[in-house]
């Protein structure tokens, strides 16, 4: 077994977490779980077959095995690791995962996510789930996995830059630039993956938050408009008639959804 599909639209179910300690007595362990998906991060170096496939453990290293499926771990003396066992929701779309995976510059903040989860899980099973949440989430974009949504790591980077700068100016080659790749390239990726160009995404990005802002706020227009990096009233208006269909007070009064 290669890989796993989770679903994670929902909050898993987070029945044990904890330090697991293995390799003191023997230096093999068989075994399943029959209801419960298995998330370790690893301290050490060992092996894990799967369904006949060998993954090499690695410190850094994160699996996730499904349910009902028959693990061998084979270790070379004491080894250690972070573990939360757990049931996710059927329901939402299935992520592609790496079933073994090398966390990388990530590694550090998965573990300490766990500890927080181990911690916490006596007294607040909810703020455990939470953290472990987040650690399933964090391995659909490592590398080597989903590619961040099945997108060029050079997009799903732009996109990333993109969200964080909205309420700034942004041009295409500082884009580009933050996401390591020319003018060029990134234009032709970017149309390759989603369908528009960096401009025509960053004008809907900003319309989509505009809408939220004035459907779910009482900023006043002028602050919303700042908000979404388009101080110019002027620009705001025609960019939400081009985008949303209608001027900001009317979005704001009818609920027009648009786009």
């Amino acid at each position: 077994m290669e890989s796993v599909s989770p679903q994670l639209d929902g909050p898993p179910d987070v029945v044990s977490a904890g330090v697991g300690v293995h390799g003191l007595s023997t230096a093999h362990e068989v075994f399943r779980l029959p209801d419960l998906w298995q998330l370790h991060l690893y301290n050490y170096v060992g092996a894990l077959s799967v369904g006949g496939t060998v993954h090499a453990i690695r410190p850094g290293h994160v699996s996730l095995v499904p349910p009902d499926t028959e693990v061998h771990f084979h270790y070379r003396g004491r080894s250690e690791h972070l573990y939360a066992h757990l049931r996710l929701s059927h329901a939402g779309t299935p992520h592609a995962v790496p079933l073994m995976q090398d966390a990388g510059s990530e590694g550090a903040l998965l573990a300490d996510l766990l500890r927080q989860a181990v911690t916490a899980m006596p007294v607040h099973p909810a703020r455990a789930a939470a953290e472990v949440w987040a650690v399933l989430w964090r391995l659909t974009h490592l590398t080597g996995s989903e590619r961040a949504g099945s997108r060029h790591p050079q997009v799903a980077a732009a996109q990333a830059y993109i969200e964080e700068r909205l309420a700034g100016p942004l041009s295409v080659p500082d884009v580009a630039r933050a996401a390591g790749s020319s003018h060029t390239h990134l234009t032709r990726m970017f149309r390759t993956e989603t369908g528009l160009t960096v401009i025509a995404y960053i004008r809907r990005r900003r319309l989509e938050r505009a809408r939220h802002l004035l459907l779910a706020s009482t900023l006043p227009v002028p602050a919303v408009a700042a908000a979404v990096g388009i101080p110019d009233l002027q620009a705001f208006n025609k960019a939400c008639r081009r985008e949303l269909g209608a001027s900001p007070r009317a979005v704001r009064a009818t609920g027009t959804r648009g786009l």
